[in-house]
């Protein structure tokens, strides 16, 4: 594709011809599908991206305080998607998560739990910056052959066993061997194939924002269990104006977390500090803005239909309590991509249903397994109860004390 037809279909003016078919259309640009079309493209596969929004709007160049918790299957996959090394700002490795239970303004029991370098090998995981990672994103799709991208745009979809049909705002359409569900928790493709939805609502709305703190992080994390939820503190890459910084995502019960979340600078810095269990970070400075989401586990009955299937949050939401969320959909991709790469290279049906329904025996079995735990585990932490607080600071405690078990829980979490 010449560089201006690939410019003027970024913002959304499209030539006058019609466009042409492609093996894959993703619908969602977010991390997950933008990354699986990078990936593809470079594979040689011909691929639509559609989105409702502007990407390049995606790319507000103050810090937001949004950030994300990449493990290193993810970055694999990453770095061979080209998006990696596309980053705009240097990543912050996390080589120690400590992971504690407590009371608010009181310090964290002394029964603990700690995964240190020597129980991986290499990093937990890897900082970004949501805005760098949209950068990225941005930036490989436009420069990958291939890759078509039309945001912001309006499209209906037809679906038939022989192909699918994807039609324009404007007019005109395009065929398609596959369209992937990459449009979120909301996903309007998932609600058009009739694929059932089970939400679990957890009554917590997470705050998410960043942090500078008075001493370094030394790339340790913090998994703080509170009673009316968990508080993470993540490390990130300072900048001029504050070289120490982290990201938090703290969890509380609906309402109060809004009402925390409009406290002012000060107050909101103190009762962060009041939450960590620690004093390790010395005083705490709010920077950028803070976000609030609310908190439910949600899956779809299944991931497949008629040249449809479905990836990340349309296929399955968690709680954040373990720094899982994006992973997991990173995960679905990296079991998807080998499946249609090969295909495409025997010339094979990308969109056929013996495909389909390998990817979803590879990846729903998983993902319930962690949708199940992390379940559990809010559950668990999330409440006052003695006799439950003593039974989960000893169970924490065990794990420390038994290093195959630590490392076991590492490289799954990692994805390796």
């Amino acid at each position: 594709m010449h560089q201006k037809a690939a410019a003027s279909m970024a913002e959304g003016v499209f030539p006058a011809d019609d466009l042409p078919d492609v093996d894959v259309c993703i619908v969602g640009a977010g991390p997950v599908g933008a990354s699986l079309a990078c990936r593809l493209g470079r594979a040689g596969l011909s691929v639509a991206v559609l989105d409702r929004a502007e990407l390049a709007g995606m790319e507000h160049p103050d810090l937001d305080g949004r950030a994300y918790a990449i493990a290193a299957g993810p970055k694999l996959f990453l770095e061979e998607a080209g998006v990696w090394d596309a980053l705009p700002r240097p990543s912050c490795p996390i080589e120690d998560i400590l992971v504690t239970d407590g009371r608010p303004g009181e310090p964290a029991s002394s029964l603990f739990l700690e995964f240190k370098r020597e129980d991986a090998g290499q990093p937990f995981g890897w900082m970004i910056e949501a805005r760098a990672l949209r950068v990225a994103l941005n930036t490989c799709l436009a420069a990958t052959p291939g890759i078509t991208v039309l945001a912001p745009v309006e499209a209906s979809i037809t679906r038939r066993a022989d192909g699918a049909r994807v039609s324009l705002s404007d007019g005109r359409s395009f065929g398609a061997k596959l369209i992937v569900a990459a449009d979120g928790r909301r996903s309007r493709l998932r609600e058009e194939a009739g694929i059932g939805l089970t939400r679990l609502p957890y009554g917590q709305t997470a705050i998410v924002c960043a942090i500078a703190h008075e001493f370094p992080h030394d790339n340790s994390a913090l998994e703080h269990f509170l009673p009316a939820g968990p508080f993470a503190q993540l490390p990130m890459c300072g900048t001029d104006e504050h070289p120490h910084m982290s990201a938090i995502v703290w969890s509380d019960k609906d309402g109060t977390a809004e009402r925390f979340a409009a406290l002012p600078d000060e107050v909101f810095a103190r009762q962060v500090e009041s939450r960590m269990g620690t004093e390790r970070l010395g005083r705490v400075t709010p920077v950028g803005r803070r976000w609030t989401y609310p908190l439910s586990a949600q899956y779809a009955q299944r991931y497949t239909d008629t040249r449809l299937l479905l990836v990340g949050d349309a296929a399955h939401g968690i709680h954040p309590i373990a720094g899982q969320g994006l992973n997991l959909g990173y995960r679905d991709i990296i079991q998807l991509v080998p499946l249609l790469v090969e295909a495409h290279a025997k010339g094979q049906d990308v969109g056929s249903t013996e495909l389909l329904a390998s990817y979803q025996a590879r990846c729903r079995p998983a993902n319930m397994l962690m949708l199940a735990a992390t379940d559990a585990l809010d559950r668990l932490f999330s409440n006052n109860n003695p006799v439950l607080r003593l039974a989960r600071d000893l169970g924490i405690a065990s794990v420390h004390r038994i290093p195959a078990l630590r490392r076991a829980f590492v490289r799954h979490a990692m994805g390796l």
